[in-house]
């Protein structure tokens, strides 16, 4: 009876002493936090862009789909000027299309495309929301034409400032989608130097769908 008490005792102990290890072990393992993601996302429903609308309206949506619950999302327009027509989960399938179909209508009488307005609203938003906890990326979609050169952006001035805003938002990532290979490679000129290869990402309409890995990447999933 003894002896079945001993090796009682030495059960529990062990036991314990497994457990201990476990929770020591547990306590000291660093496991990568899950950081939420702010995307605002410039979308371009301008006259010079129409034969393009349909598809990049379909990958914000697809964009949407793969992202997390926890995550931030906010749609500007873009056309003669910019403003926001969604802001809210990217799970909001239905309160997404409703925003789409209802604000991204054409007249054809905007004068250019404000490109400048837009990118200053969109980092402004990144900057809220770097301050509610989130990491801040952001998605253009469009042709880059603003028609005029005095809305467009301006490639003399911009980058400085995106490499300012980084000072505030290191791990910020752009992502310029649709736009012609000769603006992407302007993109790529003047943001890679800043921005690096991770968390810049560029695409065409024939390679888009593939670039949401890497944007995935560049927002750190």
């Amino acid at each position: 009876m003894n002896k079945r008490l001993i090796t009682i005792g030495f059960l529990i102990l062990a036991f314990a002493i497994v457990v201990k290890l476990v929770v020591t072990i547990g306590k000291n393992i660093k496991v990568d936090d899950f950081h939420k993601a702010s995307i605002v996302f410039v979308l371009d429903s301008s006259a010079s862009n129409q034969s393009m609308l349909a598809d990049e309206i379909r990958y914000v949506k697809s964009l949407c789909s793969i992202l997390d619950p926890e995550d931030a999302i906010k749609i500007l327009k873009v056309d003669d000027s910019s403003y926001l027509i969604y802001e809210g989960s990217p799970g909001d399938t239905s309160g997404i299309s409703k925003a789409i179909n209802s604000y991204i209508k054409n007249d054809g009488q905007e004068k250019g495309t404000a490109y400048a307005l837009a990118m200053k609203k969109a980092v402004e938003h990144s900057l809220t929301m770097k301050k509610e906890g989130y990491n801040a990326a952001i998605v253009v979609l469009g042709d880059l034409d603003p028609s005029y050169a005095s809305m467009g952006i301006n490639w003399a001035t911009f980058p400085d400032n995106i490499k300012k805003t980084k000072q505030y938002i290191p791990e910020l990532a752009m992502m310029f989608v649709y736009a012609p290979p000769e603006q992407l490679d302007l993109v790529k000129s003047k943001l890679n130097p800043v921005l690096g290869e991770t968390k810049l990402i560029i695409a065409n309409s024939a390679n888009a769908d593939k670039a949401s890995r890497r944007f995935l990447t560049a927002i750190g999933r």
